[in-house]
């Protein structure tokens, strides 16, 4: 078993090198402008660090590194081209503790390979990226998110705190993190694909984070972008389509029985939204050229806090409803927890059925009333991020949802 463990990790580490050496030699060059590493300099060097791990531990591959560094500064300073980089060098030294994983944990290291690989590979057009297409506030906006996911985020105590337990700042964090990661995803997705299906694409994508969150986004594009107000109001009730699907997949994880007696609503729901996000994307009037996109910031920070605060607001409300009347009901509990959430109420609904404490057939009023009043809240948000003339367009589509997932209760 050890042997064959040993071998995985020796081609593991082969593959690497190879892999890595393969796109280096494509280009190396020729004549004494090459660069000082190929395909054959790669794959030995991820072999040593393998073997070097095998031997010696991690002092030995320490030592082995030195070495290796001490070789590649030689190489470079005797490189004759104008402007010699040190890609090769760095990827080199690199590849030689990719080798030195592979024996302990080659899945990390695989990836890490790939990664690398594909670096390097696009490097053109990542450079292309940077200085011709990335302005200075999406760098900044980047920034900005990546401190708040990496860095702030798991920092943040995950625990409930305040008068009845409703206030997690971890949860606070996660959702104002996730919004701005909403707006960015979309923007990306614009400029990729262009407003007419960059925008609904990115809110079908991203609804599935958060569609309440979504449509604030959607909203807060409007008011900057009226020209495209149509297309943006499609994309924020195109998500949610994502909300519906959420359900289903809630409903069939706890136990798939639960789905015979939601399957209607759910269809009629998800049929109604297309439709409607359909004819709001296409049947549109069109004078000229469509409108350019706009290039600002990836996010708003400020609407993100607004957003996510808010919530945080109704959470509070709903779990002081709970306290003072206790188990009145599911459906009182339910109304207003959906209005931050609809998924939360379907999973705890899916629960006590599970439990055996609500039978399966009564699960449709309490998930349908979560949903509903999940759309009321929707509408209030596009109402407040959007304006008027974009909550005309998604309030509608709220309420043809609402209206469809009752009526679907017909179909059962």
């Amino acid at each position: 078993m050890n042997e064959t463990l040993g071998m995985a990790g020796a081609a593991t580490a082969l593959g690497i090198g190879l892999l890595i050496g393969l796109e280096r030699e494509r280009h190396k060059g020729q004549g004494d402008t090459r660069a000082c590493a190929g395909l054959r300099t790669f794959a030995i060097t991820a072999l040593l660090g393998y073997v070097a791990m095998q031997v010696g531990g991690g002092l030995l591959v320490g030592i082995v590194a030195i070495a290796l560094a001490g070789l590649v500064t030689v190489a470079y300073w005797r490189s004759r081209s104008d402007d010699p980089g040190v890609t090769s060098e760095v990827a080199l030294l690199t590849v030689l503790m990719l080798g030195a994983l592979s024996g302990t944990n080659p899945e990390v290291a695989i990836a890490v390979g790939v990664v690398m690989a594909a670096l390097l590979t696009y490097r053109q057009k990542l450079h292309e990226f940077v200085r011709g297409q990335l302005t200075d506030a999406e760098l900044g906006d980047g920034l900005i998110l990546l401190t708040a996911a990496l860095v702030v985020l798991p920092l943040v105590p995950d625990r409930y705190i305040g008068p009845y337990a409703a206030i997690n700042l971890r949860t606070i964090c996660t959702l104002t993190v996730l919004l701005m990661a909403v707006g960015a995803i979309g923007h990306i997705a614009v400029r990729t694909l262009g407003t007419r299906y960059g925008y609904a694409i990115s809110a079908m994508a991203s609804g599935f984070a958060s569609s309440t969150m979504t449509i604030a986004s959607m909203g807060h594009l409007a008011a900057h972008q009226p020209d495209n107000i149509k297309v943006l109001s499609a994309a924020a009730v195109l998500s949610n389509l994502a909300t519906v699907t959420q359900v289903g997949l809630i409903l069939g994880a706890v136990d798939p029985g639960l789905l015979r007696h939601l399957w209607g609503p759910l269809v009629a729901g998800a049929v109604a939204i297309a439709v409607y996000g359909g004819c709001l994307m296409f049947f549109r009037a069109v004078s000229g050229q469509a409108p350019a996109i706009r290039v600002a910031g990836a996010f708003n920070l400020k609407l993100a806090l607004m957003v996510t605060l808010t919530m945080t607001a109704i959470t509070f409300m709903s779990s002081m409803m709970l306290s003072h009347f206790g188990q009145v009901g599911v459906m009182l509990t339910t109304l207003f927890s959906g209005f931050a959430d609809a998924h939360a109420s379907t999973a705890s609904i899916a629960a006590l059925a599970k439990s055996g404490q609500m039978p399966y057939e009564a699960i449709a009023g309490p998930v349908l009333i979560g949903i509903s009043s999940n759309s009321v809240s929707k509408c209030v948000v596009a109402w407040v991020s959007g304006g008027r003339r974009f909550a005309a367009y998604v309030i509608p589509g709220q309420a043809l949802l609402t209206l469809a997932l009752w009526a679907g209760v017909a179909l059962q």
